[in-house]
Order: structure tokens, then C-alpha cells, then sequence
């Protein structure tokens, strides 16, 4: 079976709403390949590796969370841009790539699928005024040590996680949100949560943790996005009976 490229677009459109996200970065269909898809790849991040896995792989979409074009950057198509662009133009292989939209989406979204992985139950989210927020909150079905939850995170999410210990005896709420997203701690100490949980960790964030008395927790940025892209490629699969396949490329940070 295939879908076509518009087709598919539209779908995806319509499924995570870029037009309700003020961004970093384009988001949605970056760049067209051949009109007819009958294969999905998804990753993380459209970097080379991933590129050449796609093209290895007989893709015709690489669905990505990182893509190109993020707003700052040089606007010239020269060195490894120039590079990764010709691959995908040469296979004819489109590339989605869906950032803040992917990380909001209420039952595909990178939070929403991290708490599965993390069996956390959500509860609501912190930032209520955003149209579309980000940063989640809930509990543990299972209340934690300090030890104990980094024992688990490290064991849900193959990746050693960066822990910085609390006030509290037991972990049994906990604040997060996918990604680069330590900017939100204070916002999640102001809530009252035994815990905050994001991809990465700043100078700043390891004082207001011990300040806040907050036990705090740095699982990688790669490692806690894994999941969205993953639940949108399975989506697409299942919805227009065509093949998906998620290839991770492994990323310490």
C-alpha cells in the first residue's frame, strides 16, 4: 500500500497543528521528495547517520523531531547542511520535522510518551497559559528513593541519567518536560513537586535544585525524545496501511 505525499502531509498537519506554534524552526515538510510513500523512517535528529540509515533502509519520508533551517543559524546551504540535503534530494526521500508540536501533543506527544515509558500518571500541566503547554506534571505510580529513581531511569532509558539530590525522603510527584527544557525548574519548584525531570542539565539549574530543596534530574536530551516520533510514525502505519521503522541513532547528550 502507499499514501501520497500530500496526502500525508495533510494528515500530519492536521494531527500536530504547526500553525498554533510560534518556533525555532519551519515545522511540518522541510523538504519534498517523490510524490508516492509507501515507507516511513523516524528518528530524532536529521543528521548524516540517520540520512544514510533511510537511504540503506529504501525510505521515502524520514520523519524527524530536529530538522533544519532553525532560526539564528547561517542561511547558506554549504558544508554538512549542503551535505545532508543532497542525500535526501538524490533519494528523493521528504523530510517532516516537527518540534515544539511533538513535544505538546496530548496522547502522541514526546511528554505524553515519555510518561508512558516512565509509567507516570499525568495529572495536568504547569504552564497553563501557553496555547499549547509543555511542561507536565504528575506522580509515580510507584514512590521512589533518590537512589532507587535513578536506578530506574537509567534502567527505562538505557542512558546513565545527571541526578541532583532533594529534600524529600520519597519521590512521589514529579514535574517534566522532553528535551532542553531546564529552564522550567523554578516553575516546577513553585508547584510543589517532589521532582523535576528534563533532557539536560545548566550551571544555574544545580543551585536552585539544592536551593529549592527539588531533586532534580538530567536524563539527555536524546534520550527523553525518543518516543514521540516513534508513536506518530506507528500512527501513520497503522492509519494509511504503509511500513514504519524508528532508527535510533545514539546520542549522549
Amino acid at each position: 500500500m502507499s499514501v501520497s505525499l500530500k496526502e500525508l502531509e495533510s494528515e500530519l498537519n492536521t494531527l500536530l497543528k504547526p500553525e498554533q506554534f510560534t518556533d525555532y524552526c519551519p515545522n511540518g515538510l522541510q523538504l519534498q521528495g517523490c510524490s508516492e510513500i509507501k515507507k516511513i523512517v523516524s528518528g530524532v535528529t536529521a543528521c548524516q547517520a540517520l540520512i544514510d540509515a533511510a537511504v540503506e533502509g529504501n525510505a521515502d519520508v524520514l520523519l524527524v523531531h530536529h530538522g533544519y533551517f532553525w532560526r539564528g543559524e547561517d542561511q547558506t546551504i554549504t558544508g554538512l547542511k549542503k551535505n545532508r540535503i543532497q542525500s535526501l534530494l538524490e533519494h528523493e526521500i521528504s523530510l517532516f520535522a516537527y518540534h515544539l508540536p511533538l513535544d505538546a501533543h496530548k496522547e502522541l506527544g514526546n511528554n505524553v510518551q515519555l510518561a508512558q515509558k516512565l509509567d507516570f500518571v499525568v495529572e495536568g500541566v504547569l504552564d497553563k497559559s501557553a496555547t499549547n503547554p509543555i511542561v507536565f506534571k504528575g506522580r509515580l505510580q510507584k514512590s521512589h528513593t533518590f537512589n532507587d529513581f535513578m536506578h530506574f531511569l537509567a534502567a527505562r532509558l538505557e542512558r546513565e541519567p545527571i541526578g541532583i539530590t532533594g529534600s524529600t525522603e520519597k519521590i512521589s510527584t514529579i514535574a517534566w518536560c522532553t528535551g532542553a527544557a531546564q529552564k522550567y525548574i523554578e516553575m516546577a519548584a513553585e508547584a510543589g513537586v517532589d521532582a523535576y525531570l528534563t533532557g539536560e542539565i545548566s550551571e544555574p539549574t544545580v543551585h536552585i535544585a539544592r536551593e529549592t530543596g527539588l531533586h532534580f534530574f538530567s536524563a539527555g536530551h536524546h534520550a527523553t525524545e525518543r518516543y514521540g516520533v516513534q508513536a506518530i510514525g506507528d500512527y501513520l502505519a497503522r492509519k494509511f496501511n504503509i511500513f514504519h521503522e524508528f532508527i535510533d541513532i545514539d546520542n549522549p547528550a
